[in-house]
Order: C-alpha cells, then structure tokens, then sequence
C-alpha cells in the first residue's frame, strides 16, 4: 500500500521574506509537516495491525489521529503552493483569474467582503487551526470555513482551494502572539494562479464527489 509523503517546497526558505521568515519555513515544512506525514502513515500501520488481530480497543483514537495527521498534511500540501513571493493583490480578469473573480463577488458580494471574512475566520480561530476558502459543491459556491485544528468544523463535501495557517508554529517566532498582524501580512503572498487552478480543478470534479445534490 502507498504511503504518504512529504512534498519539497515549490521555493527556497527566503522566498516569502520578510512575509514568512526563511527560519519559520524550514521548521514550518521541515519538522510540522514532517510531523504530519509520519503520523498518518504511523496510523496507517497502527490500523492494518488491529484489522490483522482484529482487535478494536483503540478505533476511536486510530480513527482520530488519522483524521488530524492526514488532514493536517493535506492542509499543508495546499498551504505551500497557495503561497509565492510574487504574489498578493487581488485576482483580476488582466491576470488571468478572472472567473476566481467573479466566483468571489458573487459568493461574497465583493472581493473586499471576501477578504474580511477569511481574515476574521482565520484570526479568531479558537486555539489551532486554519481559516479556509473551499468549493462547495452541493450549490456551486465559494464558502469561507473555520478550521478547528485540521479537520474539525468541516463540511463534507467541500475542497480547499485556499488554506490560511493559524497553528503558532505559523507565525510565532515572527510575529509573537499578534495573529492578526500576521493574517493580514499573508495576503501579500497569496498565489491567485494557484487559487484559481484548484478552483477550476474543483469545479470540474464536483459532479464525482456527490451523485445528487
């Protein structure tokens, strides 16, 4: 069986100074991440080994921490390339973006609107977690979602195509305990061309992740 594995970066350490340190992204990717995708793959082992014996005592916490480790792997492999130094601004038609666009003003009513409440979803998050833009395929529209830890509060059904990172390991050695600070700075280094590439990806596969709607 397949396991998982830790992505390399699409950039360098230093490619999202002074937005993101060199120092948070290498622990960040390095040692967080890692974490995650040793997790998974340690739960992984864990379950074949109580199907084998088939003894169950530990299903709920297996269950649990594949959810977590897989989800926050996951999580990070999009949160790497939703992320460049050239990024930022806003998703205009001139970049090629513009039916991201569109989807944002119609969902939210404006990008601004947009912007406002994936920051606050991203800086009020209770503990960890991620402030999330996903399609959601039951109605076709963009929702904004409140991610505790990395699978909690989720709709099912719904794909990340934007993942905002809240965990302190984000930010801390940087910006202290000022998440807000660091919300707001991230939106220099959004990777439209990335949002956009997972939105169209998402709408194209929507009639395969649910049946009937």
């Amino acid at each position: 069986m397949a396991t998982y594995t830790l992505p390399e970066l699409p950039y360098d350490y230093s490619a999202l100074a002074p937005v993101i340190s060199p120092e948070i992204i290498e622990l960040h990717h390095d040692k967080h991440h890692a974490a995650y995708v040793k997790g998974a793959n340690d739960t992984l082992e864990q379950l074949a080994e109580a199907r084998d014996k088939d003894q169950w005592g530990s299903i709920n916490g297996l269950q649990k921490n594949l959810a977590f480790h897989l989800s926050g792997h996951i999580l990070h492999s999009i949160y790497w390339h939703n992320m460049t130094g050239d990024g930022g601004g806003e998703p205009l038609e001139a970049d090629g973006v513009g039916e991201l666009a569109d989807a944002l003003a119609e969902s939210f009513g404006s990008f601004a609107k947009f912007k406002a409440q994936l920051t606050k979803a991203s800086a009020t998050t209770q503990g960890s977690g991620w402030g999330v833009l996903a399609y959601e395929p039951v109605t076709g529209r963009l929702i904004v979602e409140q991610v505790y830890d990395h699978q909690g509060n989720v709709g099912q059904g719904s794909v990340p195509i934007l993942v905002f990172d809240a965990w302190e390991h984000a930010f801390y050695l940087q910006y202290k305990n000022q998440k807000v600070d660091f919300i707001e700075a991230m939106w220099q280094v959004v990777n439209w061309q990335d949002v956009a590439k997972r939105y169209a990806a998402a709408k194209e596969r929507a009639d395969s992740l649910l049946l009937a709607p």
